[in-house]
């Protein structure tokens, strides 16, 4: 089928036949040059409107230097997190009129090309929510000007950054554990590099120990709801089973839960389960996942500001924000006997 042509955008140009003046008033009376009188202002912006005039992007790119883009790498779809983290850069973005362009979705390193891509779209500056950069991206970002901010993840090379506390959430997930009287403990992690999945097991691991509670096993979740799955299977089948579990991530915490009961136990009564993330899917019926809750929108909104700043101002030193989160205790675990 062939498709109809499409009708011309409205430019300045166009926009200044039909005033009947020059392409340069246009643009001064656009942007509320007192220079242009106030009925020729009115008159320019009633045909703008009437013409579905917008700026043309490329053009004040080519003018300031500016794109007003911004580069998003983001997680696996497979974990719901990063979806929820998504519509928070959206949402907060758009109440600061920036727009974003996602050059990385899943998992494993961030690619020179992903890099390369910054300078090709002149992007200002990068919000990076997982992945790690290799120390030449990292180096081709900061040699070219382009400010990088990592949320959810520790500082790298020539990058700020705003995560949670992760090894604190650990500890605090250990100690509602102990409180609920669990001493043997199963620890899925994430099997990677990932420094929340490293500091979020580090946190648990010596507060349970302190606690007086003993690591019955350790499984690789792998970052994904098969592999919480996987160890779940592997935890029912164990002689002597844990009481509890911890899992890194809300989503390995689920495929945990799911095997468990397919195992014939019951939750938490013969075993409780805890995760990390709070994303909304946990917290549904069905799971009710007690979990550690990271403050996301505190997280984004420092992000924004940090990463603006830096575009504003290059000069600005790299920062590390860390922030405190929530345990939010649900009916997947045991409570403590006092309350």
């Amino acid at each position: 089928m062939e498709l109809p042509p499409r009708r011309p955008r409205a430019t300045i140009l166009t926009l200044s036949r039909s005033a009947g003046v020059s392409a340069s008033t246009v643009s001064r009376a656009l942007k509320g040059d007192p220079r242009i009188s106030k009925s020729m202002r009115s008159r320019i912006a009633e045909l703008a409107r009437d013409a579905g005039y917008l700026p043309n992007a490329l053009a004040r790119t080519l003018s300031s230097g500016r794109s007003g883009l911004l580069g998003l790498v983001l997680g696996p779809r497979s974990n719901p997190f990063y979806a929820t983290l998504l519509e928070e850069v959206v949402a907060q973005s758009a109440d600061r009129s920036l727009r974003f362009l996602i050059l990385h979705a899943g998992p494993g390193p961030i690619e020179d090309r992903t890099t390369e891509a910054l300078l090709q779209y002149q992007m200002d500056g990068c919000l990076i929510t997982s992945a790690d950069m290799s120390s030449r991206a990292a180096e081709i970002c900061a040699s070219n000007g382009v400010p990088v901010v990592m949320i959810n993840r520790v500082p790298r090379l020539h990058a700020s950054a705003v995560s949670c506390d992760n090894a604190e959430g650990g500890a605090r997930m250990a100690e509602h554990l102990l409180a609920g009287g669990h001493r043997r403990a199963a620890v899925i992690h994430t099997g990677g590099a990932s420094s929340n999945g490293i500091d979020r097991e580090r946190g648990f691991t010596e507060a349970f120990l302190a606690g007086g509670g003993h690591i019955a096993a350790r499984f690789d979740g792998r970052s994904i709801y098969e592999g919480g799955h996987d160890a779940g299977r592997q935890i029912a089948a164990m002689d002597a089973r844990p009481d509890c579990v911890f899992a890194v991530s809300d989503i390995i915490a689920m495929g945990a839960m799911d095997a468990l009961r397919e195992a014939g136990l019951a939750i938490p009564r013969d075993i409780s389960v805890s995760g990390f993330d709070s994303i909304p899917e946990a917290a549904r019926a069905a799971y009710d996942i007690t979990s550690f809750e990271q403050p996301l929108t505190t997280m984004v909104r420092r992000g924004l500001d940090l990463l603006t700043d830096r575009i504003a101002d290059p000069s600005l030193p790299e920062e590390a924000i860390t922030l405190r989160g929530t345990l939010i205790a649900r009916g997947s675990t045991r409570r403590p006997a006092t309350s």
